[in-house]
C-alpha cells in the first residue's frame, strides 16, 4: 500500500500508552500523534466509567485538560451526541432493502437526495449526516465483500481518498464502530477497509482507538487471507496492512507470525515479520531468527506447513518480477548477507602466486572458519539444503558460489566443527550442481584431501568418536559397490531431512572417489588400520569404523585383497558395553558368512579366518593374549554375550545358514533350538524368584552361621538323619539364604543323600527345603545336577552294583529317570524333582536326535545315492529317517505318559487302606455335596490330603504341559488306552483334556471293541466337565453309534460292550437333557433285543420289558421306585447268570437312575 507512505501512523509508543491507558505518556505525545487517538480519548472523557476509583478520577481530569486545547474535540463531541439507536434502526432497514433489491441498488434509507459528490456532501453536512454518509458507504463495501465469494475487488470511494477529510472520516469511522459494535463488527470492518484506498491507515487508527481488539483483528485478517499472499493484489494488500499493524505493536509481531503458521495463510507475511524482527535484534554471532523460523517450517514434523511454505518458495521463483519488493527476494538477500558475513577471509591471489613453493604447501588460500561462527554456519547449510531439497529453491550463481566457499572452509577441531564438515560433505553429495566449473571441482578435491589428512587430528582433539573420516570411508565403499541408494540414505540421515537425490547426479562424485581419492585396495588397507571404537555402545551415534568394516565384509573386499580382518573384529567385540550397538549383530552375522561361504566358486579358499578357540577362552578367563601377557583384564558381560552369540551362530551356520535379529531374541532362538531342556519356562520363573527382591531380603538376613557350614558338615548331618533331624534342618535352612553360585559346592552332598530322605519318619519340612535348594541349583548347573540326582535315586538292590549313567545315556533314553526307587513315587517333593528332570530329558532327547540326524545326513547321502537306482527316489531314505525319528520320539513320550498314569493308580497296600482310585474327582464331589459334617466327609478329606493325591496333581500338571506342547501325544495315549479308573482323575486334573473332543469320533470309529468302550467312557466324563455344544454333538454321535452297534454285535460282544457303557448314558443325560428321548429309546431297544434272545428259553424277562415300557411312558409314576434302595441296586432277579438277563437288569437300573436324576433336578 504505497498510497499510505505519506500518512502519519500511530507510533508504537502511542499505541502502548493507549493499551495501558498511561495518561502521563499520552500527555507527552505531540499534537499530530494525539490527533489520531482523539475518538477513544473523547469517549473515555465523556462516557460514564466502570472504574470509580480515585486514581481514575485524577487520570480523567488529566485527559480533559489534555483535550481542552484541541479544536477537533468539538466535532467528535458533536458526533457522540447523535441518536445512535435511530441510526442503527435505519441502517438495519437499509440492509434489508439492499438484500431484497440486490447489492447493486442505488436507493438508500440512511442517505437520500445526494446533490453533490460524497466529499462535498461530507463537507457541508452536520454530524448526524456525516455519520450516515460514512455508515452507508461502509455498509455498501461490507455487503459487496460478503457477496464476492473471496474474490478481491478495489472500491474507489471519494470519502476514503480525499486527503483533506481523512482525519474527519477516521473520527466518524471510529465513533461508528465503538457505538454500533453489533452492526459493525471490527473484524468485518477491517476486512472491508482492505478494499479501499488508504485502508491500512484507517485500519491502524481504528485498532489504535480500540487497542484490545488487536489480536482479534489480526487473527480475522489472517483467517480470511489467501494461502499464498504474493500471488494476488488482495494478498499483498492484506500482508501490508498486517505489517503496519505489527509495526504499531511490535511486541505482538511474533504472536501474529504464529497465527500465520497455525492457519497456513499469508506465508509472505510470516517471512516479512521475521525479517523486521531480524533487523531489529541485530544478532551477529548467533543463529538469526530468520534461519530458525524458515528451518522450523521446512524441517518440522508438520507436513502441511512444510508443503504450504514450499509452495510459497516455488511460486515465488516462477514469477518474473523478482524485484526488491518481493518478500522472497528480501529473504534470500538477507540469508546471503548472513552467509557472507561468516565466510572466512579471502587471501590475495597475488600473495599466493608470489609466495615460494614451501609457502604454497603450508599456507591455505582461505583462513579457517571462526569457532563462534561454526554453529551458525551449520544451521545455514541445513537451511539451504532444506530450501533446495524440500522447497525446490534454485540458487543463483552468487548464492552457489558463496555456498561452495562456505562448504569448503575449514572449521576448528571441535565437536561442532566435526558436525559442520559432515554436513558440508553430505551437501556436496546431495547438490553436486553447486560444483559447475573445473576450478570449483579442484577446490572440492583439495578440500576432500584435507578431510582425509586431518581426520585423525580432529578425532583426537575434538573428543568425538564418530568423526567424518568414517563417513568418507563408508561413502567410498558404497561407491565401489555401486550402492548409490545407500549413499542417498546416508546423506538424508546426516542432514536430518528426506530429500530427492537422483542417482545419476552422483556419477561425477563416484568417479572422483573411486579413481582419484579412494581406490578399493586403499579403502581395504586403510580400514584395517582404523582404531576400534572404545566402549562401543548405542549411546555413540554417527558413522563409526564398524559401519565401514561391515560394508567391506558384505562386498567381500577383505577376501578379495587378502587382508585379514579377524583381529580387528575380535578387538572390537572386546571393546563393547551396554546398551548394545545395533550394528554389532549384523557385523557378526556377515563375518560368519564370510568365514563359511567363499567369495566365488572359482576361488573356494577366499574366506576370512575365524576367531581362535584360545581367543574365545581368553574372553571368559579374563586373560588377553595367548601367553597371558595381560592378566586380570576384565571383559564386560556384553563382550562375553557377543562371543557366546558368535559361537552359537557359528555352530548353527554349520548346519543351516540362518540370519538372526536382536541379541536376546537371537540367543534365545539358538538356545531353544539346540538346548530346549535349558529353556524351560518354569526354570525362568523360578530364577526370577531367586534373583528378585525376596532374594535381596534373604541376603540381608544372612548371618555368619550360614557361611561357616561346610559340605563335610552337611554330609555328617545327613549321616545322622535316622536318629537326629534337627542338625540337617538347621544347616539346610541356612543354605537357603545363600546365592545359587554359593550353593554349588553343596550340590554333590545334597544329591547323594537324597535316597536317605525316602525312609519313613523324615519330616516333610526337610524334603521341601531340599526341593527348594535343588531348584536353586538347577538355575546354575542343570545338566550336571540332573545326572547326579538320577544316579542318587536309583533303587538299591543288594549284591547288584548300581550303574552310573552319563548325560549322553539319559538323552538317548529319558525313561531312565523313571527307573528310580519306587518310594519316590509317593514322596511329592522328590517326585517334583523327578518330573522336572523327565521333562528336561524328553526335550533334550528331541534336540539330540535332530542334531544327530543333521550330522549324519551328509555321511549317509553318498551311500544312499549308490544303493538306490531308481530315478526320483533319492529323497525316500531321508524321509524315512525323519519318520523313524518322529516315531521314536512319539513312542518315547507316550511311554512316559503311560508310566506316569500307572503311578497315579493306588498300590495294593493303598487299596487295602481304603484309598479310592477315583480320589481326584469323586472324593471332591462327595466333600462338596455333603450337607453336614460326617464320618464320610472326614474320610474324604483324609483321602484328598495324602501323598498319592499330591503326586497325582504333580503328574497332571506335567501331562497338561506335554499335551499343550504337542496335542498328538494326547491323541496317541488315548488311542493306546489306559485303565478306566483313571478317567475321573485325568479329565478333572488335566485342563487340556478338552482337546480329546477333536478325535473321539475317530476313536469311536476304530474296529476294536475295547477302544470304542474307552472312547464312550472318556466322552461321558468330558461331557460332565465341559458341557459345550461340541460335546453335545459328539455325545449324540456316540448314542447313534451305540444304536448301530446294537444291530450288528453278537450276544457275547453285546454284553461285553453295553455293560460298561450303559452307565455313561446317565452322564450324557446329566450333561445334556435334550438327549433324554434318544437315550431312553436306545435303552428300550437294547432291552427288546435281549428279550427276543431269551424268549424261547423263559418268560421271566417279560415283566422287565413291561416295566421298561411303563417307565418310558409314565416316568413320573416311577419316581418312588428310584428312592427304593432295592430298586436302586437292581437286586431284582440278580441270581440269573444269563448275560441278556443281567443286561436287562442293568438297563432297568440305568433308566431308574436317569429318572431319579431328572426328578431330583426338578
Amino acid at each position: 500500500m504505497t498510497e499510505c507512505t505519506s500518512l502519519q501512523f500511530v507510533s508504537p509508543f502511542a499505541f502502548e500508552a493507549m493499551q495501558k491507558v498511561d495518561v502521563v505518556r499520552l500527555a507527552s505525545l505531540s499534537d499530530p500523534e494525539l490527533r489520531l487517538l482523539l475518538p477513544c480519548l473523547v469517549r473515555m472523557a465523556l462516557c460514564a466509567p466502570a472504574d470509580q476509583s480515585q486514581s481514575w478520577a485524577q487520570d480523567k481530569k488529566l485527559i480533559l485538560r489534555l483535550l481542552s486545547g484541541v479544536e477537533a474535540v468539538n466535532s467528535i463531541v458533536a458526533l457522540l451526541s447523535v441518536d445512535f439507536h435511530a441510526l442503527e434502526q435505519d441502517a438495519s432497514k437499509e440492509q434489508q432493502l439492499r438484500h431484497k433489491l440486490g447489492g447493486g441498488s442505488g436507493e438508500s434509507i440512511l442517505v437520500s437526495q445526494l446533490q453533490h459528490g460524497l466529499t462535498l456532501e461530507f463537507e457541508h453536512s452536520d454530524s448526524p449526516r456525516r455519520l450516515r454518509l460514512v455508515l452507508s458507504e461502509l455498509l455498501a463495501i461490507m455487503n459487496k465483500v460478503s457477496e464476492s465469494n473471496g474474490e478481491f475487488f478495489f472500491k474507489s470511494s471519494e470519502l476514503f481518498e480525499s486527503p483533506v477529510y481523512l482525519e474527519e472520516a477516521a473520527d466518524v469511522l471510529c465513533i461508528l464502530q465503538a457505538e454500533l459494535p453489533s452492526l459493525l463488527p471490527i473484524v468485518d470492518v477491517a476486512e472491508a477497509l482492505l478494499h479501499v484506498r488508504n485502508g491500512a491507515w484507517f485500519l491502524c487508527l481504528l485498532v489504535a482507538n480500540v487497542p484490545d481488539s488487536f489480536n482479534e483483528v489480526c487473527r480475522g485478517l489472517i483467517k480470511n487471507g489467501e494461502r499464498q499472499d504474493e500471488e494476488s493484489l488482495g494478498g499483498r494488500r492484506r500482508t501490508d496492512a498486517l505489517r503496519f499493524l505489527c509495526k504499531m505493536n511490535p511486541s505482538q509481531a511474533l504472536k501474529v507470525r504464529g497465527m500465520v503458521v497455525e492457519e497456513c495463510h499469508l506465508p509472505g507475511l510470516g517471512v516479512a515479520l521475521t525479517l523486521d524482527h531480524t533487523k531489529s535484534e541485530a544478532c551477529e554471532d548467533g543463529v538469526s531468527d530468520l534461519v530458525c523460523f524458515v528451518s522450523g517450517l521446512l524441517l518440522g514434523t508438520n507436513a502441511k506447513v512444510r508443503t504450504w511454505f514450499g509452495t510459497f518458495i516455488r511460486n515465488g521463483q516462477q514469477r518474473k518480477r523478482e524485484t526488491s519488493s518481493s518478500v522472497l527476494w528480501q529473504m534470500r538477500r538477507q540469508l546471503l548477507l548472513e552467509l557472507m558475513g561468516i565466510l572466512p577471509t579471502v587471501r590475495s591471489t597475488r600473495i599466493a602466486e608470489e609466495a615460494d613453493v614451501e609457502m604454497e604447501l603450508t599456507v591455505s588460500v582461505y583462513s579457517g572458519l571462526k569457532e563462534e561462527h561454526v554453529v551458525k554456519a551449520s544451521a545455514l547449510l541445513r537451511l539451504y539444503c532444506a530450501l533446495m531439497g524440500i522447497a525446490g529453491l534454485k540458487p543463483t550463481e552468487e548464492e552457489a558460489e558463496q555456498l561452495l566457499q562456505l562448504m569448503t572452509s575449514r572449521p576448528p577441531a571441535t565437536p561442532a566443527g566435526v558436525r559442520f564438515v559432515s554436513l558440508s560433505f553430505c551437501m556436496l553429495l546431495a547438490f553436486s550442481t553447486l560444483v559447475s566449473t573445473p576450478e570449483q571441482e579442484q577446490l572440492m578435491v583439495v578440500w576432500l584431501s584435507w578431510m582425509i589428512k586431518e581426520e585423525a587430528y580432529f578425532e583426537s582433539t575434538s573428543g568425538v568418536s564418530a568423526s567424518f573420516g568414517e563417513m568418507l570411508l563408508l561413502v567410498a565403499m558404497y561407491f565401489h559397490s555401486n550402492q548409490l541408494s545407500a549413499i542417498i540414505d546416508l546423506v538424508c540421515s546426516t542432514l536430518g531431512m528426506k530429500i530427492v537425490i537422483k542417482p545419476s547426479s552422483l556419477s561425477r562424485m563416484k568417479t572422483i572417489f573411486t579413481q582419484e581419492i579412494f581406490t578399493e585396495q586403499v579403502v581395504t588397507a586403510h580400514a584395517v588400520r582404523v582404531p576400534v571404537t572404545s566402549n562401543l555402545s548405542a549411546n555413540i551415534t554417527g558413522f563409526l569404523p564398524i559401519h565401514c568394516i561391515y560394508q567391506l565384509l558384505r562386498s567381500r573386499s577383505f577376501t578379495k585383497h587378502k587382508v585379514s580382518i579377524k583381529d580387528w573384529i575380535y578387538r572390537q567385540l572386546c571393546e563393547t558395553s551396554t546398551p548394545l550397538h545395533p550394528q554389532l549383530l549384523p557385523l557378526i552375522d556377515v563375518y560368519i558368512n564370510s568365514i563359511l561361504t567363499p567369495a566365488s566358486k572359482s576361488n573356494p579358499e577366499a574366506t576370512n579366518q575365524p576367531v581362535t578357540e584360545q581367543e574365545i577362552l581368553n574372553i571368559f578367563q579374563e586373560v588377553i593374549g595367548g601367553d597371558s601377557v595381560r592378566l586380570n583384564q576384565h571383559f564386560s558381560i556384553t563382550a562375553q554375550l557377543l562371543v557366546l552369540y558368535y559361537i552359537l551362530s557359528y555352530e548353527e551356520a554349520l548346519l543351516a545358514n540362518t540370519k538372526t535379529l536382536g541379541l536376546h531374541s537371537a540367543l534365545l532362538r539358538l538356545l531353544a533350538t539346540n538346548y530346549p531342556h535349558l529353556c524351560i519356562v518354569d526354570d525362568w520363573i523360578c530364577e526370577e524368584e531367586i534373583t528378585g527382591t525376596d532374594a535381596l531380603l534373604r541376603r540381608m538376613l544372612l548371618t555368619n552361621n550360614a557361611k561357616i557350614h561346610s559340605p563335610k558338615q552337611l554330609q555328617e548331618a545327613f549321616s545322622a538323619v535316622p536318629v537326629n533331624h534337627t542338625q540337617v534342618m538347621q544347616i539346610i535352612e541356612h543354605l537357603t539364604l545363600l546365592s545359587a553360585g554359593e550353593l554349588i559346592p553343596y550340590a554333590e552332598v545334597l544329591t547323594s543323600n537324597m535316597s536317605q530322605l525316602l525312609n519313613s519318619g523324615v519330616p516333610r519340612r526337610i524334603l521341601q527345603t531340599v526341593n527348594k535348594l535343588w531348584m536353586v541349583l538347577n538355575t546354575v548347573m542343570p545338566r550336571r545336577l540332573w545326572v547326579m540326582t538320577v544316579n542318587a535315586l536309583q533303587p538299591s538292590i543288594k549284591f547288584v552294583r548300581q550303574q552310573k549313567y552319563t548325560q549322553n545315556d539319559l538323552m538317548i533314553d529319558p525313561l531312565i529317570v523313571l527307573r528310580c526307587d519306587k518310594r519316590v513315587y509317593r514322596c511329592p517333593p522328590l517326585m517334583d524333582i523327578t518330573l522336572h528332570m523327565l521333562n528336561g530329558y524328553l526335550l533334550a532327547s528331541k534336540a539330540y536326535l535332530s542334531a544327530h540326524l543333521k550330522e549324519t545326513a551328509e555321511q549317509d547321502r553318498p551311500s544312499q545315492d549308490n544303493t538306490i537306482g531308481l530315478v526320483g527316489q533319492t529323497d525316500a531314505p531321508e524321509v524315512t529317517r525323519e519318520e523313524l525319528k518322529n516315531a521314536l520320539l512319539a513312542a518315547q513320550d507316550s511311554a512316559a505318559v503311560q508310566i506316569l498314569l500307572e503311578i497315579c493308580l493306588p498300590t495294593e497296600e493303598e487299596k487295602a487302606k481304603g484309598v479310592n482310585p477315583d480320589s481326584l474327582l469323586r472324593n471332591v464331589q462327595s466333600v462338596i455335596t455333603s450337607s453336614s459334617p460326617s464320618k464320610e466327609l472326614e474320610e474324604g478329606e483324609d483321602n484328598l490330603l495324602c501323598n498319592l493325591r499330591e503326586v497325582q496333581c504333580l503328574i497332571c500338571c506335567l501331562l497338561h504341559q506335554m499335551y499343550i506342547a504337542d496335542p498328538n501325544i494326547a491323541k496317541l495315549v488315548h488311542f493306546q488306552g489306559y485303565p478306566c479308573e483313571l478317567l475321573p482323575l485325568t479329565v478333572a486334573g488335566i485342563p487340556s483334556m478338552h482337546i480329546c473332543l477333536d478325535f473321539i469320533p475317530e476313536l469311536i470309529a476304530q474296529p476294536e471293541l475295547e477302544k470304542q468302550i474307552f472312547a464312550i467312557q472318556l466322552l461321558s466324563h468330558l461331557c460332565i466337565q465341559y458341557a459345550l455344544p461340541k460335546s453335545l454333538s459328539v455325545a449324540r454321535l456316540a448314542v447313534n453309534v451305540m444304536g448301530t452297534l446294537l444291530t450288528v454285535l453278537t450276544q457275547a460282544k453285546r454284553y461285553a460292550f453295553f455293560m460298561p457303557t450303559l452307565p455313561s448314558l446317565v452322564s450324557f443325560c446329566r450333561a445334556f437333557p435334550p438327549l433324554y428321548e434318544d437315550i431312553m429309546s436306545l435303552l428300550i431297544q437294547i432291552g427288546q433285543v435281549c428279550a427276543s434272545d431269551v424268549a424261547t428259553q423263559t418268560r421271566d424277562i417279560d415283566p422287565i420289558i413291561t416295566r421298561l415300557q411303563q417307565i418310558k411312558e409314565k416316568p413320573s409314576g416311577w419316581s418312588r421306585i428310584c428312592k427304593d434302595p432295592a430298586n436302586k441296586d437292581g437286586s431284582r432277579d440278580t441270581t440269573s447268570m444269563d448275560p441278556d438277563v443281567q443286561l436287562c437288569h442293568c438297563i432297568e437300573s440305568t433308566i431308574i437312575e436317569i429318572i431319579n436324576m431328572s426328578v431330583s433336578g426338578i
